[in-house]
């Protein structure tokens, strides 16, 4: 008999940093190599298939209605529950407001976090928790976990002043009951414990470690953030590079060069072009007398006469007669009539 799990994610941000293209979208539904950026992260819990049973939890922003609409058009069979956030108060402040629903072992992670590597483990995971980590250099923008030589976390420090610590939390954690998570977030909030107004996780599980829970960290190779233009498109090369490529049915168009690694929808439109590397296009689009490197192009958007590079375009757009790097949203009409 399959165990059941939860997968808890926060996604009501306002995707700042990704505008205009999340004026009109929802960041998770941002396209990345033939996908969206949900594609991915839900293919992160593939490995669970054969133990577990899955409940995904999206905590999702009053417009979010578009990933409530995607996952019933595209993943029918998930089961997936929704829980509006309407203030934005920090992630603890989000899983809290699951609080009714949040039971058993939990997975939570945030919506533009891609790690990579088997969850199967889980199965005869002994530890009240674990927090997936990566070193890095420069660890001063992230969280931190401090371990001791066991591995098993001390505490976990959100943004830390100096980069004595490099182990950066990545964003993905396992909790094996999530009642105690959300009895943490109670006394979290209780006494205040917050930066600049917002309530972080990582001091969450620093109550549950003081106490007496016991975490461990998960290193993982692979994080890709899809949360600015500049590591959604590294992580469009990364997808491209790693079995999203379609150039050999590409490179078959007339009239095209296409340098690989590219993807490009089948019943997209180009004409006189060359494209790539590391291009993603949408279906429905329409491209003729272009030069395209390094970009991104969501669907049916029309784009001619141009030299276009380390870009991103919103579905609907209309792009003629431009040579520079853009990053313009849905509908949006740019160039010469």
């Amino acid at each position: 008999m399959k165990k059941h799990i939860q997968i808890v994610i926060p996604m009501a941000g306002f995707g700042s940093r990704l505008r205009p293209l999340t004026w009109s979208k929802p960041k998770p539904l941002i396209d990345i190599a033939g996908k969206t950026s949900l594609d991915y992260l839900l293919s992160e819990f593939s490995s669970l298939n054969q133990d577990f049973e899955q409940e995904f939890i999206f905590i999702i922003a009053p417009n979010g209605w578009q990933i409530k609409s995607y996952m019933e058009s595209h993943y029918p069979d998930v089961k997936c529950r929704f829980v509006v956030q309407e203030e934005m108060k920090g992630q603890s402040h989000a899983i809290y407001l699951a609080r009714e629903l949040i039971h058993g072992p939990m997975l939570m992670t945030f919506s533009d976090t891609i790690i990579e590597g088997d969850l199967s483990f889980l199965a005869n995971e002994k530890s009240d928790g674990i927090a997936w980590v990566q070193w890095n250099p420069e660890p001063q923008r992230f969280g931190v976990a401090i371990t001791d030589p066991n591995n098993q976390v001390e505490r976990f420090i959100e943004k830390p002043a100096t980069d004595e610590h490099k182990l950066v939390i990545v964003g993905f954690y396992y909790f094996s009951e999530g009642k105690d998570l959300i009895a943490a977030i109670e006394e979290q909030i209780s006494k205040n414990i917050s930066l600049k107004n917002e309530y972080y996780i990582a001091d969450a599980i620093n109550v549950m470690i003081q106490h007496g829970a016991k975490f461990r960290t998960e290193e993982t190779k692979l994080w890709l953030d899809t949360g600015v233009p500049e590591t959604v498109l590294s992580s469009n090369q990364y997808f491209l590079d790693h079995g999203n490529d379609n150039s050999s049915v590409a490179s078959q168009r007339k009239s095209v060069a296409i340098i690989p690694p590219v993807f490009i929808a089948e019943d997209a439109i180009i004409e006189h072009a060359c494209i790539g590397p590391y291009v993603s296009i949408a279906g429905g689009c329409e491209i003729r007398n272009a030069v395209i490197e390094n970009t991104i192009i969501a669907e049916k958007s029309v784009i001619s006469n141009i030299v276009m590079k380390d870009s991103m375009v919103g579905t609907k757009a209309q792009i003629n007669n431009h040579s520079k790097r853009l990053f313009i949203g849905d509908n949006s009409i740019t160039g010469d009539d």
